[in-house]
């Protein structure tokens, strides 16, 4: 039974992908969408693609900066907390210090998983977010496209640690960014579509309007 719901629910995800994806089609050829791809040679040439990539790595090393201090926080506390049970127990102090350290060491591995964890699709989504911004289109276009990045990765990301471990999340969570970032800005031009073409026949309407 799990197995069947598993499948429906492959099966429906993919229609409704392809349908969403024709429909955007359709509406990206009426409207016409300015996003486009990134590149690293933006950097080189000043002006605005300098400034987004200047921008790109400050937040980079701001996150940085954040997750090494939650992994050393972490790490303060488990010692912190080790070196006060082996008091409690009477355990001498080399054996409480190497224990002690063992604890910090674990503390700050599972920090650093979970921060990474948490941090990585967060930037991923800000940065699609500037991409958008830098090639002219809408706040709201990044936004969307922004949302489903970061809800792909988190759920693709999920399911592929869930069953591969590490290497699942990796894998997972690339998918799950860019399948998620597809479906965000899909839902864009699908809604930019529906709205070009009820202000369109809105104008034609006014337009009969005057002429009688």
């Amino acid at each position: 039974m799990a197995f069947q719901m598993r499948t429906f629910l492959y099966v429906a995800f993919v229609v409704g992908y392809v349908s969403l994806s024709f429909i955007a089609g359709l509406c990206r050829k009426i409207v016409g969408s300015p996003v486009g791809k990134f590149s690293i040679f933006d950097f080189l040439y000043g002006g605005s693609g300098t400034l987004v990539c200047v921008v790109k790595e400050s937040v980079k090393l701001y996150v940085n900066n954040i997750r090494t201090t939650h992994v050393e926080l972490a790490r303060k506390k488990a010692v912190e907390s080790s070196l006060a049970d082996a008091r409690s127990q009477g355990i001498e102090s080399k054996a409480a210090a190497k224990q002690a350290e063992k604890a910090g060491d674990k503390a700050a591995k599972i920090a650093d998983k979970n921060a990474n964890r948490i941090l990585g699709p967060i930037v991923s989504s800000g940065w699609d977010l500037f991409e958008v911004i830098y090639y002219q289109g809408y706040v709201t276009e990044g936004a969307l496209r922004g949302a489903g990045t970061l809800v792909g990765t988190y759920i693709l990301g999920f399911l592929g640690e869930e069953k591969f471990g590490r290497f699942g999340y990796l894998v997972g969570s690339t998918l799950g960014s860019w399948i998620g970032g597809k479906i965000g800005l899909m839902s864009y031009e699908v809604a930019n579509g529906i709205h070009f073409v009820l202000r369109m026949g809105r104008t034609k309407f006014n337009k009969e309007l005057q002429n009688h």
